[in-house]
């Protein structure tokens, strides 16, 4: 799997505005229907699901990243975002450390493996240090797009 597959590249934020956790959530499903990837209509039932997954569990998964997802019967095909919070979000990471970096995915409910694909795939890449590093002094859309493909393309192998 690819984040040309399933990224949206035109709703990608390098400078959250939001410094809670439904707030910058709120933000990023709002980059995503601006994209016109979630109807307007379905904004707040996103918001929802996303927050109700976060009840299971902060998706703050440590060393300043976090992968808020859920699965949205609205959503017809795959979509995920990034965004990059330069002075940090509280999001209850499990280290306890404000979130720098945020992977979003939104997938329909009928197939679980293809979410599960992604989210495999963000955290391989998430785990590498370089990567994490460079996703965090981005300061254009453009670059985040450069560092997705220069991932896509094994630059930064785990």
């Amino acid at each position: 799997m690819k984040f040309a597959e399933f990224i949206c590249t035109d709703s990608i934020q390098v400078s959250l505005k939001a410094t809670e956790k439904e707030d910058v959530i709120r933000e990023m499903v709002a980059s995503l229907r601006d994209a016109g990837q979630i109807a307007p209509e379905e904004f707040d039932n996103v918001v929802k699901a996303i927050m109700k997954r976060e009840e299971l569990g902060s998706t703050g998964i440590g060393r300043c990243v976090a992968v808020p997802h859920t699965k949205h019967s609205s959503i017809k095909k795959m979509v995920g975002t990034v965004a990059v919070s330069p002075g940090g979000v509280k999001f209850d990471s499990l280290d306890g450390q404000p979130v720098h970096v945020l992977f979003m995915l939104v997938s329909p409910p009928d197939d679980p493996n293809e979410h599960l694909r992604a989210l495999e795939h963000i955290s391989r890449q998430l785990r590498d240090e370089m990567f994490r590093r460079f996703i965090m002094q981005v300061k254009s859309q453009e670059e985040v797009c450069q560092l997705l493909e220069e991932a896509d393309n094994n630059m930064y192998a785990v």
